[in-house]
């Protein structure tokens, strides 16, 4: 036998054995690589969602006392107690908790726009709670800024989180249909 014949043949099994290590290390990479995603995504859907509910949630509570102060119409709010505004703090805190883990976690695009949600439930605190501002608008106005916002932040959030299909928003705000607003003064 010659040398040639004798080195084929471990050249080959070299060259099999190598090429298995690498398939192999490329497919654990592959694979660690999509349980990473998965893992993410996960937390990133945690994240936007506990955070457009802590807006929601927020949004909703301002327009009791908007309707307690006249500004808009609805069910019978609360009174404006020390209560109720130690729970607006609460939910504050949550939202500003929430929107930092929504920083680490999320896309440039849902922050951002999770920054513009932000702005609009502050206007619609300072019009709520009665807080002078420099730029005068509407109850009905900053709702529906805040509604626009609201959908930009989970057409972002889709986006990253990889969700087909659009937010369906051609709902006119305010409805026709809502009560008429109630005829008190606002202090």
């Amino acid at each position: 036998m010659s040398l040639t014949d004798r080195i084929l043949p471990l050249a080959g099994v070299a060259l099999g054995a190598l090429m298995s290590y690498v398939m192999s290390t490329l497919n654990e990479r592959t694979r660690w690589r999509r349980q990473q995603a998965v893992r993410w995504d996960e937390h990133r859907l945690t994240a936007y969602a506990e955070y457009a509910h802590a807006v929601k949630e927020l949004a909703a509570r301002y327009r009791t006392l908007a309707v307690a102060r006249g500004l808009t119409s609805g069910p019978m709010p609360p009174e404006t107690t020390p209560e109720v505004l130690a729970e607006l703090g609460r939910l504050e805190s949550r939202r500003s908790a929430l929107s930092e883990t929504l920083a680490l976690l999320g896309d440039t695009e849902a922050n951002t726009a999770s920054k513009t949600l932000d702005h609009c439930v502050w206007r619609l605190e300072c019009l709520a709670c009665g807080i002078p501002t420099e730029a005068e608008q509407d109850w009905d106005q900053a709702y529906l800024e805040f509604r626009q916002a609201r959908d930009r932040y989970v057409t972002r959030a889709r986006a990253d989180l990889g969700v087909p299909g659009a937010v369906a928003r051609d709902v006119a705000w305010p409805p026709a249909w809502r009560p008429a607003s109630r005829s008190s003064p606002s202090p």
